[in-house]
């Protein structure tokens, strides 16, 4: 006998609306970070910044003992989506610009299915109160270390330059102490550990040195 059972209705949400804030948020790709006008080419644009805040924020989570992590993934996605619509401004453009990152925002979730949820996780970030918040404003900020960092490897100097701003952050900026020592780590870290170290062909693999090699 042939089942009477109708479909799920789907939730009264504007699909045409969500549609565009997908094709949008597609769109992050294209944004490009403000440093670049101090490094070069080659830097991070908005989406590629967001997804190593996410990680970011993940590992310090752990080392503060949070274990909410959907709340941190998600303020970590939502905390500059803004720029979106009102680009990013770096630490010399933030003199002479005003920027409307709430109604920047609200434009790009105004009637989404997850507009309610999003803004109100924004305001929590934008609050600073809870540790979640904190967490993943730390993670914004070590992410230029880390990208600094990069760039110095690539011959480009600006880090040594403007270390002394960046340990003002640091000292100053930064909530967790987890973040302060990883800000110290980064300073001493070489970005080519991760491969050369790690398991390839010459540690590991058929091109490794054998003891009884000369």
């Amino acid at each position: 006998m042939m089942s009477t059972t109708s479909a799920p209705s789907l939730p009264d949400f504007d699909m045409a609306r969500d549609l565009e804030f997908l094709y949008e948020i597609g769109c992050l790709r294209h944004i490009q970070r403000t440093w670049k006008q101090f490094l070069n080419p080659d830097f991070q644009n908005l989406s590629e910044h967001i997804l190593r805040v996410i990680w970011i924020s993940l590992v310090l989570a752990r080392y503060e003992g949070v274990k909410n992590t959907e709340k941190i993934i998600k303020m970590a996605l939502i905390h500059d989506l803004s720029e979106s619509r009102s680009v990013d401004s770096h630490y010399i453009s933030r003199q002479y610009v005003e920027r409307f990152e709430e109604e920047a925002l609200e434009d790009t979730l105004h009637e989404t299915a997850v507009r309610e949820e999003f803004m109100a996780i924004w305001k929590e970030y934008e609050e600073r109160d809870s540790i979640e918040a904190k967490i993943v404003k730390d993670a914004d900020t070590l992410d230029v270390d880390l990208e600094l960092k990069e760039q110095e490897f690539r011959g480009v100097r600006l880090g040594e330059d403007t270390f002394d701003g960046r340990q003002y952050v640091a000292q100053t900026k930064l909530y967790t102490e987890t973040a302060r020592e990883f800000f110290y780590a980064i300073q001493e870290s070489n970005p080519n550990d991760w491969h050369v170290k790690g398991k390839n062909r010459f540690t590991t693999g058929d091109w490794r040195k054998s003891s009884s090699s000369r």
